[in-house]
């Protein structure tokens, strides 16, 4: 069902955009400072600027948490405005959680029933009992992490394991365990080379794709490469949105930054045929 909603914004805003919220008080424009949270106040002008524009959100858990106990509270009004206000849009912790299967439950109650996302990125190399417990709900996904954009990426992800990288055995095993239906996977937008080799393994299968803009990664090349017939793709954005000014007008800088990536989308959803 959230896969058929997700479609449906994605052709009505003819955009695969999702806007991260890594929130750094560093650089929250001076102006918030007297406001009484001004975490939640930074995202939720962010979120209003650029809604009409993107079709999901990833807060980085790691940025709301720095901040203690503080941090949590504007996660919760972050995700209770989004809940209220857009529940059309599609919502990811980028937390990149699991652990053993019991552990793995309690992260999966945090996430989906307390905070209530849509997803939550994992990792998976503690393998599938670690990995299962999310996908036991329904309307729920799981965001595995298969190839990321970072250096140290090459040192595990692209080992060679019986003739394949690493990865593509990731894939492989991922597509058998229960409730693979609802996974999705990550690859890092420098890596879009890639995408014509796992869009064989997992046609259709949704991708999250971070790294464009300030990580350096091409949309066209994520495009041209990682589209399928319904899209298939997330392509997420985050300080290259919400810190492309650190002026009073931070939200209106970031809504025409949002705009020019919708309007590029748009366009390759059209090549392909999506809308």
């Amino acid at each position: 069902m959230m896969q058929q909603l997700l479609l449906k914004e994605i052709k009505r805003k003819k955009s695969f955009l999702c806007v991260g919220l890594d929130v750094d008080k560093d650089q929250i424009p001076l102006d918030l400072n007297d406001e009484p949270d001004i975490i939640f106040n930074f995202c939720k002008r962010i979120i209003m600027a650029t809604a009409p524009y993107c079709v999901a959100y990833k807060p980085n858990i790691a940025f709301f948490e720095a901040y203690g106990l503080e941090g949590w509270k504007s996660l919760e009004k972050v995700m209770g405005f989004l809940n209220k206000e857009y529940p059309e849009i599609f919502t990811i912790a980028d937390a990149k959680r699991s652990d053993i299967g019991n552990t793995s439950k309690r992260y999966a109650k945090a996430f989906f029933e307390y905070l209530d996302f849509d997803s939550v990125t994992i990792a998976p190399y503690m393998g599938k009992d670690s990995v299962e417990p999310f996908l036991e709900y329904k309307g729920k996904y799981a965001i595995l992490l298969i190839l990321t954009s970072n250096e140290g990426a090459s040192d595990f992800q692209l080992l060679n394991a019986d003739g394949k990288p690493l990865y593509e055995r990731v894939i492989e095993q991922s597509k058998k365990w229960k409730n693979a239906d609802r996974l999705m996977y990550v690859v890092g937008a420098t890596r879009s080379k890639t995408l014509i080799k796992i869009r064989k393994l997992i046609p259709d299968s949704t991708l999250l794709i971070p790294g464009v803009g300030a990580q350096g990664g091409s949309l066209q090349e994520v495009s041209v490469n990682g589209l399928n017939d319904t899209c298939g793709l997330l392509v997420n954005s985050s300080r290259g949105i919400i810190y492309a000014s650190t002026g009073s007008d931070f939200d209106l800088v970031a809504a025409n930054v949002a705009k020019d990536l919708q309007k590029q989308m748009a366009f390759y959803l059209d090549k392909k045929g999506v809308l």
